[in-house]
């Protein structure tokens, strides 16, 4: 069965790549996705072989697959480079794993997966400003946007699904329900957004600040800022003597020198500062109210009973569209993740239902 799963993590992979080829505008790298479409679709061959099975039973690009293209036709296919590289992740610890599990000998070789697009990029000998934007849309991809939208989405509904049932069980679903979902929902919109705004707006400070102290100790003291770079090439494996020429060279041009510094010494990619600290609070507070809404929209027309039942409806629904969208990063079956999220939501709200039935009974009483 596993080795089933994996052909059709190859084929999807092969089917992306080549999605991602398509719709690349530099052909340099749309020629490292069709390389790298090429040998995951070698990579299903082998696998039906080692199965004895014919070619003609490799199985089509899953739904899975499918549904990634689409969102990148739609929001661009950076998000679906991002999967690709956590499915080339996931794939290595397999194959560790049950190496391990088998007691086979561990070749070194298991990684291969994760680092194959740079071992491209240098077999092709694509120019270093690709190189450089390669990696930058790789690391940008890390925790891409759309995670996010599907984890903002999931603490809005979870978090106000259980302030609803709370004070819906204290009160019957009758009077304050209504206003203390649209208070929770404010609430909880507003912290998440406050509190992006500051991570955002803090990072930045932190990394400018740094990138000044840089600047100053470059234009104070350029010769130990030299031995720095000729020490970092030296770490990197390159000889002393090529370290130092190529530190002197750099040196030369004190902005370059700082590029450098800024991105050698202190890890900063000067491109990634430059995003918007309110535009990442505002996306924040509609990814949350987006659901958070779900659970008190029911009681903007009922209450009662029938608004309770409507609302544990609809909450359900949107924990189960969430637990298998998260199914894109995962590669987990929909219908596990999906009815994982909605247990887990539901019994959140029965907890807080039962709390509040408790309560209402107590003052009541």
């Amino acid at each position: 069965m596993a080795n089933l799963k994996n052909i059709q993590t190859e084929v999807d992979a092969a089917y992306l790549y080549e999605k991602l080829a398509a719709n690349e505008e530099n052909k340099d790298v749309a020629g490292i996705f069709i390389q790298m479409s090429e040998i995951e679709r070698g990579h299903a061959t082998a696998f039906l072989n080692k199965l004895s099975l014919p070619v003609t039973l490799m199985p089509r690009p899953s739904f899975r697959a499918r549904t990634l293209n689409r969102i990148g036709k739609i929001f661009g296919y950076d998000y679906v480079l991002g999967v690709l590289m956590d499915t080339e992740k996931t794939l290595a610890g397999s194959v560790l794993n049950a190496k391990k599990k088998e007691k086979q000998t561990i070749t070194g070789t298991e990684r291969n997966h994760v680092t194959i697009l740079q071992n491209i990029i240098g077999q092709s000998k694509v120019s270093g400003s690709t190189i450089a934007r390669f990696e930058t849309k790789h690391r940008s991809v890390g925790g891409n946007a759309l995670r996010a939208a599907v984890l903002g989405g999931n603490d809005g509904l979870v978090s106000n699904f259980s302030l609803v049932m709370g004070v819906a069980g204290a009160t019957n679903g009758q009077q304050g329900v209504l206003l203390a979902g649209l208070a929770g929902l404010l609430a909880g919109a507003l912290s998440m957004a406050l509190g992006e705004w500051i991570s955002v707006k803090s990072s930045q400070e932190l990394y400018e600040n740094q990138m000044q102290i840089e600047m100053e100790e470059l234009e104070t003291s350029p010769e130990n800022e030299m031995k720095e770079l000729e020490l970092i090439y030296r770490a990197k494996g390159i000889d002393e003597e090529n370290a130092r020429k190529m530190a002197e060279e750099i040196i030369k041009n004190p902005e370059h020198a700082h590029e450098v510094l800024v991105k050698e010494e202190l890890g900063i990619n000067a491109e990634e500062l430059q995003g918007s600290a309110f535009e990442a609070a505002l996306y924040s507070f509609f990814l949350f109210a987006i659901g958070a809404i779900i659970p008190v929209f029911p009681f903007m027309f009922l209450n009662g009973t029938t608004a309770i039942i409507v609302s544990t409806a609809a909450s359900a629904a949107g924990l189960f569209i969430i637990g298998a969208a998260i199914t894109l990063f995962t590669g987990r079956s929909i219908w596990f993740s999906g009815f994982r999220q909605v247990v887990f939501g539901l019994a959140a709200a029965a907890i807080t239902f039962g709390i509040g039935k408790l309560i209402g009974v107590s003052v009541t009483g």
